[in-house]
């Protein structure tokens, strides 16, 4: 087996036109495949330089360093019903710097005439704004204080020139991640006294670009890393996992479409003036059968969702689901929508990522309130239905936390208070009152789910259903 560096592999010398702030798997798996199949296609030829946004990470850096940051992405999934692999090795990433052991190194990166992007994923704690963050620390703590260094920085160097300004691309999972990071940005430099100039700069010369980005990535395959090294022929400790599906949508300022063209290299990205019609859609149709999966699967001894789409009853409910309720409440094409949504569920049957239900079901609660209660309200509103089989997995989601369900093993990784209330609530002889308490417990909930006058009585109708069939009976009864 060949070990894997620039002596056995012949990796192209690329000008750094990207700062990229973290080096984990998602990134690598998803922007940084993206980017060097575009420089390999000719669209693009841009180096991406790595840094770490925390001064851990030497076992990382020595492995990035002895392989000169070449590494495979292999990917697995379902393309028109049929299974698909895709193995690449990816030659685009030129270092990776630790801003906290090298500042001199990466000041002189943020610093280069040739950068003109910074992509990030920082995860969704990293977008945060800390008070009296020192913004003139070599670096300073938090990623928009970093931020704000940087841009200055570079602000000063060139005499506030309008063409220096950067394209920053956010890949954080917040809503408006790029929106909020330049907000933050500019009260730091408020805070600090930078100077109107300045920010003016940052506002009409730095573009921020809100995305969503859609790509499940286990990351690094240590169950089977012996067999895909055979199979790659490299010794590569930085091979990266992830599915074969795979969006990004961009919004915001029109010019990156021609800044990024990966479109062009055939990749699913999306450029757009906006993205909340397309985040909420995407939330509504995976992420909310997602979560109205969960509690019925489990209850039905899922483990996975490949488990729960094996399962005639959970492939049919949710299928079932989105064609009946989700899709015609959202205002667009029919058949787009279909099209839209059947690329989506078609994730669900991949047999190669052990997604686990039990990981999804982390803070169900919220989830469930944010991603399935809207399909409920607008149905409601615009149809004056209900809607039944959403409303079927929230008496479900409430029958798992109740502790009197068929999974008995289940232990809710939920808000402990919230979990508690449920359970020690529970009233077998009077479902309805235990219903009523929780959908008015305000601590909980946000929305008024009685603003659905036909809500409580669905719910607590379903609920008597699984306690007294079990859910197989239940659903089947059901659809």
């Amino acid at each position: 087996m060949n070990p894997l560096n620039a002596t056995t592999v012949d990796k192209p010398q690329l000008t750094e036109k990207i700062l990229q702030f973290g080096e984990g798997n998602f990134l690598r798996a998803f922007v940084d495949w993206m980017i060097d199949g575009a420089n390999q296609k000719g669209i693009m030829n841009h180096g991406i330089a790595v840094v770490q946004p925390i001064a851990q990470g030497d076992v990382v850096k020595n492995i990035f360093n002895q392989q000169d940051s070449l590494y495979h992405v292999y990917l697995e999934g379902i393309k028109d019903k049929q299974p698909v692999k895709e193995v690449t090795l990816i030659k685009s990433i030129t270092r990776l710097l630790n801003p906290y052991s090298d500042y001199n190194a990466y000041e002189s990166l943020f610093l280069s005439d040739a950068l003109e992007f910074i992509f990030s994923n920082t995860t969704e704690a990293g977008i945060r704004y800390e008070e009296g963050d020192h913004i003139y620390a070599e670096p300073p703590a938090s990623f928009p204080a970093k931020m704000t260094s940087l841009l200055f920085k570079r602000f000063t160097k060139f005499n506030g020139d309008a063409s220096k300004g950067l394209s920053i691309v956010c890949c954080e999972l917040i809503e408006d991640n790029g929106s909020t990071l330049r907000q933050y940005i500019l009260q730091h430099a408020a805070a600090n006294n930078l100077g109107e100039a300045f920010e003016t700069w940052v506002k009409h010369h730095c573009f921020f670009y809100d995305t969503l980005v859609d790509r499940i990535v286990p990351g690094f395959p240590k169950e089977t890393i012996n067999e895909i090294k055979a199979e790659i022929g490299f010794d590569d400790n930085l091979v990266v996992k992830g599915e074969y599906f795979h969006v990004w949508a961009i919004g915001g300022d029109s010019s990156i479409a021609k800044k990024l063209p990966l479109d062009k290299a055939g990749y699913n990205v999306l450029f757009m003036d906006d993205i909340h019609d397309f985040r909420a859609k995407k939330v509504r149709i995976l992420n909310g059968s997602h979560t109205a999966m969960v509690p019925v699967a489990l209850q039905l001894g899922c483990e996975t969702v490949m488990d729960a789409f094996n399962t005639p009853e959970v492939e049919q409910f949710i299928n079932k689901m989105v064609a009946t309720e989700v899709l015609p409440v959202i205002n667009e094409d029919p058949e787009e929508l279909k099209v839209f949504a059947a690329k989506i569920l078609e994730r669900f049957y991949n047999p190669y990522l052990k997604h686990y239900l039990r990981d999804i079901s982390l803070n169900s609660l919220s989830k469930w309130e944010t991603r399935d209660f809207p399909t409920v309200k607008d149905n409601f509103i615009q149809k004056n239905e209900s809607a039944k089989l959403v409303t079927f997995s929230f008496a479900a989601l409430l029958v798992l936390y109740s502790g009197k369900s068929a999974a008995t093993a289940f232990i809710p990784n939920d808000t402990p208070e919230f979990v508690a209330f449920i359970k020690s609530t529970f009233n077998a002889s009077d479902i309805k009152t235990w219903v009523e308490g929780i959908v008015s417990n305000k601590r909980i909930w946000k929305e008024d789910f009685t603003a659905v006058p036909f809500f409580v009585n669905d719910v607590t109708s379903y609920i008597a259903l699984i306690l007294d069939k079990g859910m197989k009976a239940a659903v089947a009864t059901l659809l």
